[in-house]
């Protein structure tokens, strides 16, 4: 089981994103990855860098990690654009790059911010044309492309991937499955759907599985009844994992019986380095 950090860029400094993403390296984690949005969800007054820079930045500060969002909003740019960017971050990094990407999970943004199309299906008919002109221009062109949203003509791309750039879509519609199945590396399950998920897992095709989980380590039993207290009054009660790293090591290595290979940990603590070393070296070894 893989482990990657998910650090929303926001409420942090450029340095301490930083300080974060040197720390889950160390304490080995395979990756990190932020958010896509133009406006933090349910903290729209708070400050947020952009996904792309962000992980620019963080592929600088690191030689390890995997970069990537969870997830790009496909609306949120042109495709060409989204290719020219992922390709760009794949050198920069040194192939450490991967595309996540779907079509929108917060559907007041697009009103909010005049983002088009708005209605769910046409983001979704929108999605499947970036990811077969992702998949053209890749191969460096010339690309002649005739879509309900976009159309290109000898269109051409350089330099191109440096190998294979790993995709992950998130979501769980029909027709969001359908994307999965033709176009994913990874299929990223959201935390409640867990319920269906063994009926959905052969939808996805070869896709491998990832989930985004919240987590409260507790350190001793002592600290339980804080770090109880600070995650409830954070994140609330649904959705979040509290545990010693005992007790992580039995959720999380559930989860891996049921088929999940990637863990995206979103530490209600934002992260603190210690609480990334603690993980590291009592839960991620015992799943590896």
């Amino acid at each position: 089981m893989e482990f990657h950090l998910y650090l929303p860029q926001m409420r942090l400094t450029p340095d301490r994103l930083a300080e974060r993403a040197r720390a889950a390296e160390a304490a080995g984690f395979d990756g990190i990855a932020g958010m896509d949005h133009l406006a933090p969800p349910l903290a729209e007054d708070q400050p947020m860098f952009g996904a792309t820079i962000t992980n620019a930045w963080l592929a600088a500060q690191t030689t390890r990690l995997t970069l990537g969002s969870l997830v790009l909003c496909d609306a949120f740019r042109h495709p060409v654009v989204l290719a020219q960017e992922t390709v760009s971050l794949d050198h920069l990094s040194a192939g450490r790059y991967e595309l996540g990407i779907g079509w929108g999970s917060r559907g007041g943004e697009f009103t909010t911010y005049g983002v088009a199309p708005t209605e769910p299906r046409a983001r979704v008919r929108r999605l499947r044309e970036t990811l077969e002109i992702l998949r053209a221009l890749w191969t460096g062109g010339p690309v002649d492309y005739d879509g309900e949203f976009f159309q290109l003509r000898d269109a051409r791309q350089a330099p191109v991937p440096l190998g294979h750039i790993p995709i992950t879509v998130g979501g769980a519609g029909p027709r969001t499955m359908e994307l999965v199945a033709e176009y994913a590396d990874w299929w990223n399950v959201h935390v409640g759907i867990l319920d269906r998920f063994d009926e959905m897992r052969p939808r996805a095709g070869r896709a491998r599985v990832s989930l985004q989980h919240m987590v409260a380590l507790v350190p001793t039993e002592a600290d339980r009844e804080r770090v109880t207290a600070t995650a409830t009054r954070r994140f609330g009660t649904n959705g979040v994992v509290v545990g010693s790293p005992a007790e992580l090591v039995d959720f999380f290595g559930g989860l891996r019986e049921r088929g999940v290979e990637r863990v995206y940990a979103w530490f209600c603590d934002f992260a603190e380095p210690a609480t990334l070393a603690a993980f590291g070296a009592s839960v991620i070894p015992a799943l590896r």
